[in-house]
């Protein structure tokens, strides 16, 4: 880790009330004094003129010295909170700069909280997260990893993984009592439970996945069959453009909405159907892209004359290991009551996209598939690698538990599986992944 000093603008571009701009480093008292002509106290607000080289007065504000290693970094952090004037702030970076600091890297404050063991690395993404949230579930979610929680619950399973390991590794210095000593240990009752909690965190960061990056749901089907109204009837606005005319809409629409916290990222796409107007040929294009990143498939039929011999074969076109929903529009003319039904292993749900009945159902059956359906309190805002290191842990363990009769094979899996658990926090973490990581955050932070 290298101890220059970094200097940044913490706050957003533009135009507000106050500005802020952040110093770490060490030994940044004579900076402060060259800034202010003044000694701060640490942890106490000093009112001050921040002062160029030349004597002039930059602007009047306060700053705020935070002296190592009480502080967010860990080391000496100074904050000039000044008027928050695009102008006035640069002049102040540059001010720092001239006084030895550098331009902070993205994520470097966050980093070298890291480095300095001030919080671990899945804290360190919660701090990211917090500030990306796009909504107040997720917001939340990331409160409890910053505060902590998800890191306590995987170093619990490492230590429980240790514990194990010692125990069974124990027999390879008894080889003759190896199967008395793991029977009498009850290592695999033990190692049942260890998959049990890992399954769960599974369970909850892939929900707290979904709740972090949304669901993509994509509207499709042949021409009039309402998915521009049920685009609008999900958005609560009107969002499309809705005629008796067939291929009214050209292009893909967007738009994000929330359910129970959830952020939908819904799609609707032209009607699929042969055609030979140019334009709406590229629209078609569009929609099969469009399906081909989906999360959830809502294929849109006509409720009075159900799966058509043209809806069969788009059902049989669209991506087999997307989650897919037949949504039976227009039911109220068909003199269907709005309901949910299972056919052949596939969800058809009744509704009238334009007087809004049944829409309900639907978006019931979208949170279901989303994991987030109960009560989020306990969900994770775990990102890929944090998903990806439990499933492997998960496997390892699984595979320890089928070698518990070949003692040296099932010790070396609980090594894996306690090496991925540990990434997660940071406890081994490769220079390249860490970059990676914190070159995602915005400067500043």
């Amino acid at each position: 880790m290298t101890s220059d000093t970094i200097a940044a603008i913490a706050t957003a571009p533009g135009r507000g009330g106050i500005g802020v701009v952040r110093i770490s480093g060490k030994g940044l008292l004579p900076l402060a004094h060259a800034l202010c002509h003044k000694t701060p106290v640490s942890r106490h607000a000093t009112i001050a003129d921040f002062f160029a080289q030349d004597g002039a007065v930059i602007d009047r504000g306060l700053l705020i010295f935070f002296s190592a290693p009480h502080s967010f970094t860990g080391e000496d952090v100074i904050e000039l909170q000044g008027h928050g004037g695009p102008v006035v702030m640069q002049m102040l970076l540059e001010r720092c700069v001239a006084l030895g600091a550098r331009l902070a890297h993205p994520g470097e404050f966050t980093q070298r909280a890291f480095l300095n063991e001030k919080m671990d690395l899945a804290q360190a993404e919660a701090v990211a997260d917090l500030i990306d949230a796009s909504t107040a579930a997720a917001a939340r979610s990331a409160v409890r990893s910053l505060s902590g929680n998800f890191s306590r619950e995987v170093m619990q399973l490492v230590e429980r993984l240790i514990n194990l390991r010692m125990l069974i590794e124990a027999t390879l210095d008894f080889p003759e009592e190896e199967i008395d000593l793991i029977k009498h240990t009850d290592a695999a009752q033990q190692l049942q439970q260890i998959r049990q909690m890992i399954d769960g965190l599974l369970a909850r960061s892939r929900a707290g996945s979904m709740l972090r990056t949304g669901l993509h749901v994509v509207l499709t089907g042949l021409p009039n069959v309402g998915k521009s109204s049920l685009l609008n009837c999900l958005s609560g606005e009107e969002r499309a453009i809705v005629t008796e005319h067939a291929g009214t809409t050209r292009d893909v629409l967007r738009e994000t909405i929330q359910i129970n916290g959830i952020p939908l990222h819904i799609v609707d796409t032209a009607g699929l159907r042969a055609t030979d107007d140019p334009v709406e040929r590229l629209g078609i294009d569009r929609a099969w892209q469009a399906l081909e990143n989906a999360d959830v498939i809502l294929q849109l039929v006509d409720a009075r004359y159900g799966l058509s011999a043209e809806d069969e074969d788009i059902f049989s076109r669209l991506p087999p290991d997307v989650e897919r929903i037949v949504v039976e529009n227009k039911a109220d003319l068909a003199n269907q009551l709005p309901r949910r039904v299972d056919l052949l292993g596939t969800v058809h749900v009744y509704l009238s996209a334009k007087h809004g009945q049944g829409v309900e159902l639907l978006r019931e059956e979208l949170l279901r598939i989303s994991g987030c359906s109960g009560s989020q309190e306990d969900v994770i805002l775990a990102r890929a690698r944090h998903v990806e290191a439990l499933q492997h842990a998960a496997e390892k363990s699984a595979l320890a538990e089928r070698q518990l009769k070949h003692v040296e094979l099932c010790a070396e899996e609980l090594r894996l599986a306690q090496l991925a658990l540990s990434s997660i926090t940071g406890e081994f973490s490769a220079d390249d992944l860490l970059g990676e990581i914190f070159s995602r955050f915005c400067i500043g932070k």
